[in-house]
């Protein structure tokens, strides 16, 4: 039973036990089938006794169900998400202590100073088109561009309530004006003027790609990784960094506060953030590693091209992940739908 448990019921099922005497290590992540293949796949070939049962959803998403289930754990491990929302889950007591053995090749602001969560990738939020149908010179090259007149009704975006990647995106915006203004008056202008332009709120990624590669819409914001995915297998899509800088994302990871199996998900995570593992799914998955400790020239030519092309934006992280939730909520009432 190899797959992503979708629904709730048949989720509860898998979750129930495991027929075959091994024992299952359950992992809520928005990492996508690709990625979570490949690991389910490395780290049973290595721990036999180990069977690893994966929930594929939304970053916020994830942190929803985790809240919900505080009183009985499904999870045991959180993987994946912006580290914003990782610090709501910490403040609620929703992740347990674990420092793995690779967090000291971490940059400080990429570790939990309670040693509850730990970034594991960066996740770097990019302007997506179509490029069958924009000429390169012509797409965007920054966040203002979204707003130009010929993007009317041809932008669709990802419902940022379900995606940790949009909202870290829309987060910016505001923060951006709280730190020039005093004021998120100005970033929330902003997010209406995009909301006028924005032909629809999509309920997923792959929904996302469908509508693009159709041309039922040309541009968005997305993350890099699923766009390398998309472009191997040939799908005409093509980005750019915003040229004013993108907020990178802290990935991260913890373990599930009540965990059903703590020591077996303190050894996947160990796994997980390793040298060896981190450059198989630099190589195999488009991740770009979180850890500093690496030389360059071990990264595969996709990771050296990005962390050469990359401008990182200047974020007030800790205003985000205090304010960020209630941003979203405001927007949704005030913004959705009324630009």
């Amino acid at each position: 039973m190899k797959r992503s448990l979708w629904f709730p019921g048949l989720m509860l099922l898998a979750l129930a036990g495991c027929n075959d005497g091994r024992i299952p290590l359950v992992l809520y992540s928005p990492h996508g089938r690709d990625l979570l293949s490949l690991l389910e796949t490395e780290y049973e070939s290595r721990h036999p006794d180990i069977d690893v049962r994966w929930l594929d959803m939304g970053s916020q998403e994830v942190y929803d169900r985790i809240r919900t289930e505080a009183a009985n754990p499904q999870a045991d491990i959180w993987f994946g998400g912006p580290d914003t929302i990782f610090a709501r889950g910490a403040a609620e007591g929703l992740l347990q202590t674990h420092r793995p053995e690779w967090a000291d090749a971490l940059p400080e602001k990429s570790r939990d100073p309670g040693n509850l969560y730990f970034g594991l990738y960066e996740a770097v939020p990019i302007l997506v088109f179509n490029s069958d149908a924009v000429p390169d010179a012509e797409a965007p090259h920054d966040w203002q561009d979204l707003l130009d007149e010929r993007w009317q009704g041809r932008l669709i975006i990802r419902d940022p309530l379900a995606s940790g990647t949009m909202r870290t995106a829309f987060g910016l915006i505001i923060a951006r004006s709280v730190a020039e203004t005093n004021d998120t008056a100005a970033g929330f202008a902003w997010l209406r003027r995009l909301d006028a332009q924005t032909k629809e709120y999509v309920v997923n990624p792959a929904l996302l790609f469908e509508k693009l590669t159709r041309q039922e819409g040309l541009v968005s914001i997305w993350e890099l990784t699923d766009l390398l995915f998309l472009q191997q297998r040939g799908v005409p899509l093509d980005y750019h960094f915003p040229s004013t800088g993108t907020p990178v994302i802290d990935d991260s990871i913890g373990i599930v506060a009540g965990a059903r199996h703590p020591e077996e998900a303190k050894a996947f995570v160990d796994w997980v953030g390793s040298r060896e593992t981190l450059l198989l799914t630099a190589a195999q998955a488009f991740r770009l590693p979180a850890r500093t400790d690496f030389p360059a020239e071990d990264l595969p030519d996709w990771a050296q091209e990005a962390r050469r092309q990359i401008i990182r934006a200047d974020v007030d992280w800790d205003l985000m992940a205090e304010r960020g939730a209630k941003w979203m909520s405001r927007w949704d009432r005030e913004v959705r739908g009324r630009g």
